[in-house]
């Protein structure tokens, strides 16, 4: 079909496979070209939308379909989310989900409501706008924190209470907007009282059905339905408890959830996060292409002095709210600041808030789309401002306290890294009664060292003038170790350079590094891993029966082509491979 009648069979709204095959090239084509210059996945996923839609090349004439079909992967994306949370994990999250996340959107609807007070707008419209912003976009937070992989990480775990906090207060604020409404106050206590009831009732089924239904009908499941009977009852599961909890007035994002969570200690959970991967992937994506077709150009350029006032000023407000409720809650400045910038954004929620608040009559249309348009503009300048920050902000200054800095050291042995492999070589010298120095740029590490015995200086082998502290010029030998691969490479660079006579071993992350290693002039390397691997492979031939000989000629044959291969990947430099190193170590005296 042509282009034409690709783009005619958009505009209808049809769910075409011209359609899908024009959503899935914009992100194939922006998403890796994105990737590419540094500039993020949900960038290029805004971009692509942009370009396909009503502003770009005019294929899709109603973004907002597309956008209400693919938040079903920002609710599959809090299933997936839900799964890593077991009740015990969420119950000790309590404090931050309602302490943390209380404090901070209350404090931001009170600031941010200023905003349109100060441009003259009634107080009811000021604070549904203000609100609105409030809302963080849980999807492209979520999708930061995942590519940033930072959802463990304590830091990662506080913005997830907020999100959470903020998706819980959709319900009262919507039921405040109603109330706000001209004849809002003419509703009954008892009308508000049946609407929480029925809210609390949805959660009270689910939960009911989770705990008493969920696992034996994924067990019966697992027995007589097959992969695909999995799959579509791990689909079922999510879209029921987001319509359930849509029914009760709650979120579809919260539904899916606490389905996630009351999943989560089962013992099918792992084949459940592989089932939804795939589909949260795709929607996910989808919806920042649908955000990006949304973006309106005709209404920014009517309305762009508004605009270019409203989007500075609620995303430096939000910031400067969550910066502070962060340093309240005795977070660092670093955290705090990363907090801000992540979460400074409107999101999905705004648009459900505002659709409301017209249809009550508090905003007009002409508002509506003015405020959706601020909304995504902030969306699209988050991935920009993450970049910005992670290239601009200043590095967290490192504690040095109980921790001695390398100076004056003249032991036999200079070890440089005490990570894993670095504790373990050193037992073997130290039972010898090598007199060895150790240094450690993590200060962390060197405390944990002090704990177990361990005399450990703090120093980066990578700078020359720690080197000569720590005492390489009077070595024997020099054991780099250290947990970082370029840091590894340099280290042997300069010994290599300013003590020519003093061996250098070194450890490899890998053969490519093991080739640099070899280049730079390393007397030994060896990749992490390999001397485990082969361990494991002689055992599991071991377990399999094979007899003792077969076993040893075998990887002896494996291990010999492997050095031989190396040996030839040396040899296109102006090494060549073992030979020359040993050569070299015998000119040296060593």
């Amino acid at each position: 079909m042509a282009v034409t009648e690709a783009a005619e069979a958009a505009h209808q709204g049809g769910a075409s496979i011209e359609s899908a095959v024009i959503l899935l090239a914009a992100a194939v084509i922006f998403v890796p070209l994105f990737r590419r210059l540094g500039l993020g996945s949900v960038l290029g996923y805004l971009a692509g939308g942009l370009a396909i839609g009503p502003f770009g090349l005019g294929l899709f004439g109603d973004p907002q379909a597309i956008i209400h079909f693919a938040e079903l992967g920002v609710v599959l994306f809090l299933f997936v989310i839900g799964l890593e949370m077991q009740p015990s994990r969420l119950w000790s999250m309590r404090g931050e989900i309602f302490g943390l996340g209380l404090a901070q959107v209350a404090l931001a609807i009170g600031v941010l409501t200023c905003v349109g007070l100060a441009l003259g707008f009634p107080v009811a419209s000021s604070f549904v706008a203000g609100t609105g912003f409030v809302l963080t976009s849980t999807a492209i937070v979520m999708q930061m924190l995942d590519e940033r992989r930072q959802m463990a990480l304590p830091k990662g775990r506080r913005i997830i209470a907020i999100l959470l906090l903020e998706d819980l207060a959709i319900v009262p604020l919507l039921a405040l907007v109603v109330f706000l409404a001209p004849g809002g106050p003419e509703v009954t206590l008892p009308e508000r009282l049946t609407s929480v009831a029925i809210g609390l009732g949805a959660i009270a089924a689910l939960v009911v059905a989770g705990r008493y239904l969920l696992n034996p009908m994924f067990g019966l499941l697992a027995r007589f339905g097959g992969r695909e009977m999995m799959t579509a009852a791990a689909l079922l599961v999510v879209l029921g408890a987001a319509i359930l909890m849509q029914a009760g007035g709650l979120s579809m994002a919260m539904g899916a959830f606490l389905a996630g969570v009351l999943l989560s200690e089962s013992t099918f959970r792992h084949q459940l996060e592989a089932d939804i991967e795939p589909f949260r992937g795709l929607l996910l994506g989808l919806f920042f292409l649908g955000v990006g077709m949304a973006v309106d150009l005709d209404i920014i350029a009517q309305n762009w002095a508004l605009i270019a006032i409203c989007v500075p000023a609620y995303m430096i407000l939000k910031m400067g709210v969550i910066y502070i409720v962060a340093r309240l809650f005795r977070a660092s400045g670093s955290e705090a600041l990363e907090r801000a910038v992540l979460m400074a954004q409107g999101g999905e929620f705004a648009f459900v808030l505002y659709a409301a608040a017209m249809g009550v009559g508090i905003i007009s249309e002409q508002e509506n789309a003015v405020l959706t348009a601020i909304v995504i503009v902030s969306m699209v300048l988050t991935p920009l401002m993450i970049i910005l920050h992670d290239r601009l902000a200043p590095k967290p200054k490192v504690s040095l306290d109980g921790v001695e800095a390398a100076h004056d050291l003249n032991a036999r042995v200079l070890m440089i890294g005490f990570g894993r492999m670095g504790q373990i070589i050193s037992q073997p010298l130290i039972a010898r009664g090598h007199s060895l120095s150790i240094i450690e740029k993590d200060p962390q590490t060197i405390r944990d060292a002090d704990e177990f015995g361990f005399k450990v200086w703090y120093g980066d082998g990578a700078r020359l003038d720690v080197l000569h502290a720590a005492g390489a010029a009077n070595a024997s030998l020099i054991v780099a170790v250290a947990g970082d691969k370029d840091a590894v490479t340099r280290i042997v660079e300069l010994a290599k350079h300013e003590f020519p006579l003093v061996p250098v071993i070194a450890r490899a992350f890998d053969r490519e590094h093991a080739l640099e290693l070899v280049k730079a002039g390393a007397d030994f390397q060896l990749r992490e891993v390999l001397e485990s691997a082969f361990a494991l492979g002689r055992e599991a031939l071991e377990r399999l029966g094979d007899s003792p000989e077969d076993i040893d000629d075998v990887m002896d044959a494996i291990r010999d082509r492997d050095m031989e291969r190396f040996q030839m990947e040396c040899v296109g430099g102006i090494f060549a491979g073992r030979d020359l190193l040993l050569s070299n170590r015998q000119s040296t005296g060593h």
